[in-house]
């Protein structure tokens, strides 16, 4: 998949890690490093009714839906 691809709102379904796999999530954007520089990893938003979790994921931990 390439960075072109990737979207913020995207519905994305999780690959890793292990813990919130096979869950769905929304990307809320890429990693920034020391606030300046972009990184290669992404933010995504784990879509659950119980817990507020955001996990930072390379492209190939997760699938775009959407």
């Amino acid at each position: 998949m390439s960075q072109k691809n990737v979207q913020v709102g995207n519905r994305v379904k999780i690959l890793q890690p292990t813990y919130v796999a096979g869950k769905t999530g929304v990307i809320c954007g890429r990693e920034e490093l020391l606030g300046v520089q972009l990184s290669e990893r992404w933010l995504i938003r784990v879509a659950s009714e119980t817990e507020n979790i955001v996990v930072s994921v390379t492209l190939d931990e997760f699938q775009i839906l959407s």
